[in-house]
């Protein structure tokens, strides 16, 4: 559904080159789902843009829904459903009438039109709404009306930007509780950006990472935080028997950084560990053997935010805000 090749954007800023992006290359396959992530400033909005036509690379090329974005631009866009952050409906139009409007933009007669916005709006939960108008609505239903403007053509490939941004979790639930209804039903390729970390890890098969114009990781998320993370194990012990047990640590966390905090005659250590499910058990025999018995331990999975701090320095709502 995607394939780029070294695709490229520069910026002339006050007379000098901004590398945006730098020579990406990017595959998605057919019913995939790809959580797109990265801080403001790295990349990922110019690169979305471009693959959405609405920016020219610089160099390089790339393929959308089997159409050229630079010599059929247009043909990408009938092809392509985008949901951006702001919101698409008229406020002063219905509901029923931006969807109708929507199908024959992209050519369909008022028939076709009708039909297929009375189905959206079912899928939706938005028929009850379907004569209000867009001012009117809520904001949890402004996002579904949005997602069926997206969906009015039947797209192959749809693109999600920050979908749920500002929703309450609620309405974050019900939203996504429809795309992945719709998903199921048409088989649909949905390539999301997101700044909730919870909704990359959850939703999609695979997560891209962009920072400073490059793409510095691409798996499923279970393996990233597998591999990049580890399970985070937090482990007490008596301070007299610490130094008994700093060694044995240091070589369960394979040469990985331990944090240790002391406290009312207990020493805390922090520490990374891969398939820490697996290990904690006989790491803690050892230590009890080694007359340091732990006194508490905590073990915490990885997440997605401990891969982006891992890989970029710094969390990605961190970046977001910044």
């Amino acid at each position: 559904m995607i394939h780029t090749d070294k695709l490229t954007r520069t910026f002339v800023v006050k007379k000098e080159t901004v590398e945006a992006v730098k020579g990406v290359n990017i595959d998605v396959a057919p019913g995939e789902l790809v959580a797109f992530l990265g801080p403001n400033g790295a990349g990922k909005s110019t690169t979305l843009r471009m693959l959405t036509t609405l920016l020219k690379p610089t160099s390089g090329t790339a393929t959308v829904a089997g159409v050229d974005v630079l010599a059929d631009p247009a043909g990408v866009r009938a092809r392509i459903g985008y949901i951006g952050q702001g919101n698409g409906g008229g406020h002063s139009f219905r509901v029923i009438d931006e969807l109708v409007m929507q199908g024959r933009f992209y050519g369909m007669n008022s028939t076709d039109a009708a039909a297929r916005a009375q189905e959206l709006l079912k899928s939706l939960d938005l028929t009850d709404l379907a004569k209000r108008t867009v001012v009117k609505l809520s904001g949890g239903q402004r996002r579904r009306m949005d997602v069926a403007l997206g969906l009015m053509h039947s797209p192959g490939l749809l693109f999600l930007d920050e979908p749920s941004t500002g929703m309450d979790p609620q309405n974050r639930a019900n939203l996504w509780e429809h795309i992945m209804r719709m998903r199921a039903e048409h088989g649909t390729t949905i390539v999301l950006t997101t700044h909730y970390m919870d909704e990359a890890d959850l939703m999609s098969e695979r997560v891209i990472v962009i920072d400073h114009g490059e793409i510095i990781a691409d798996d499923t998320a279970a393996r990233l935080k597998a591999n990049l993370a580890g399970d985070l194990l937090a482990v007490e012990v008596a301070a007299e028997s610490a130094a008994d047990v700093r060694g044995l640590l240091g070589r369960a966390a394979a040469g990985g950084e331990i944090n240790e905090n002391t406290y009312d005659g207990v020493v805390r250590f922090r520490l990374r560990l891969t398939e820490g499910a697996r290990l904690a058990p006989a790491l803690l025999k050892e230590m009890h053997d080694a007359g340091a018995p732990a006194q508490s331990l905590e073990l915490k999975p990885p997440t997605l935010d401990d891969v982006f701090l891992e890989l970029t320095g710094r969390n990605l709502r961190e970046g977001a805000d910044r």
